[in-house]
């Protein structure tokens, strides 16, 4: 049985206060977590939720507290351990591979600009967290944190559920105890269902928030990286270090301020006369305020001041989506490819090939590759449907917000609202609020318009 130290579920702003304070080394915590990720990651309950440990962690670790001594503090994350999917690249001895047996080879040439603005600002990569294969675009038959180099993600609160994905390593590697932080990708539902599952927080920033530039892609249309930590001022932390215009993303440029520091922004009475809408009724048509545990939610909302208005949802038709992605995935992952030498695969076609001839790569269907290898959507169609749906995920949200005089809308994290905020490319969170009858964790979802991180994470 493994020792449950305090420093394996401690806030990075724990952590580094004990630090500054010369009670602990980011040496000494590196150490603690690896010896904690070898009993569980790969041994024991096997939660396979890191795809790889990055063998310079102690080494980095060790630079960074003589920094320290020498008293060079770069800031709130230094010396602080980090788990990064392993869809964005990262430029050192590990691998990127989106879970891909296919793409083992070289490691990335260089890293991907959110990565650097994390090393930047001294957080140590520990490891790359397991996925969902392909950010869950392999295959329809693929469950949720399985890949084919990393296994299946297991759930921290039950072995046999559903991690959710495709951030399932990201969301368990937080919930076992690996690292006090993680980053996530998401395009649609892909950071909020598994933090919401896992029991941690998981925030989607607007569509340009974060530079995509490094990430191995599904498409630029609703990909994002995203902050996920145990807390959400560690969140908020996290999305600041993140945070900056990257040359190279267009969409960065219109992020709207490039220095906001999200910590600056927390209130403790962010709620008080705010206006929260919520569904009427949930996804299978019951009246979502003779649900017993959203009663429960509500009244502690009600008690911070928060005002709660019931509003009908108009249904949206969210299939059109899939035509967009598997238009979007062959021609950016083709891309992203060719900034990549060493691997074995320079294409999609390629990598549809390799799974057909390697027997480890077989263990479920590729269908979704297949499709999106064969899709034919002309351009003028493509943009057509591509467009039409982003205004309409919009004009729905924005529709309510204003509508209702509403600052943001709530829905349980793991229903409705997700996907329509995700095509939309508006920023969501999910924040941890109990647990169900089965003993899993279940997560509140606020979303709301562009560029509203700072009022989302102070309302959760």
């Amino acid at each position: 049985i493994i020792e449950n130290k305090a420093v394996y579920f401690e806030s990075s702003v724990e952590l580094q206060r004990r630090m500054s304070a010369g009670s602990l080394t980011s040496a000494g915590l590196v150490t603690d977590l690896l010896q904690r990720i070898e009993v569980l990651n790969k041994n024991g309950p096997a939660l396979n939720a890191l795809i790889e440990i990055n063998p310079d962690a102690l080494q980095i670790a060790a630079q960074l507290d003589g920094e320290r001594s020498r008293g060079e503090q770069r800031g709130p994350l230094h010396g602080i351990p980090i788990v990064i999917k392993d869809n964005l690249d990262t430029a050192d001895r590990m691998q990127t591979t989106a879970g891909a047996l296919a793409m083992v080879g070289a490691p990335a040439p260089h890293d991907a600009f959110v990565v650097q603005r994390l090393r930047e600002a001294g957080a140590i990569i520990i490891g790359k967290a397991n996925l969902s294969e392909w950010a869950h675009f392999r295959g329809y038959e693929v469950p949720s944190g399985w890949s084919g180099r990393g296994g299946q993600t297991r759930h921290p609160y039950d072995l046999n559920a559903d991690p959710l994905g495709s951030s399932s390593g990201s969301a368990v590697a937080l919930a076992a105890g690996f690292s006090p932080l993680a980053v996530g990708t998401e395009t649609n539902g892909s950071i909020i269902q598994p933090a919401a599952t896992s029991g941690v927080v998981g925030l989607r920033p607007t569509l340009g928030r974060l530079s995509r530039t490094g990430m191995i892609p599904l498409s630029s249309r609703q990909d994002t990286p995203g902050p996920m930590a145990r807390t959400v001022t560690d969140t908020a932390i996290l999305l600041t270090a993140m945070s900056g215009t990257d040359p190279l993303d267009d969409a960065t440029a219109r992020a709207c301020a490039d220095t906001v520091n999200y910590v600056d922004q927390l209130r403790a009475d962010a709620l008080n006369g705010k206006r929260l809408g919520y569904s009427s009724r949930t996804h299978d048509g019951m009246l979502m305020d003779d649900d017993p545990e959203f009663q429960e939610v509500k009244g502690r909302l009600s008690s911070a001041g928060a005002i709660l208005v019931p509003v009908e949802v108009p249904s949206i038709d969210s299939t059109p989506e899939y035509r967009v992605l598997l238009h979007d995935f062959k021609r950016e992952l083709n891309a992203y490819l060719s900034t990549r030498t060493g691997l074995g695969v320079s294409t999609l076609d390629d990598i549809i090939a390799f799974n057909t001839a390697s027997d480890g790569a077989q263990a479920y269907d590729q269908d979704l590759l297949i499709d999106s290898s064969v899709a034919t959507l002309d351009q003028e169609n493509y943009l057509s449907i591509a467009t039409h749906l982003r205004t309409a995920h919009r004009q729905l949200i924005d529709g309510l917000l204003q509508q209702h005089s509403l600052d943001a809308l709530i829905d349980w994290s793991e229903v409705s609202f997700k996907a329509v905020g995700a095509i939309a490319g508006y920023p969501g969170i999910t924040v941890p609020v109990g647990l169900e009858e089965n003993g899993l964790p279940r997560g509140l979802y606020f979303l709301s318009t562009a560029w509203d991180e700072a009022d989302l994470l102070s309302y959760a």
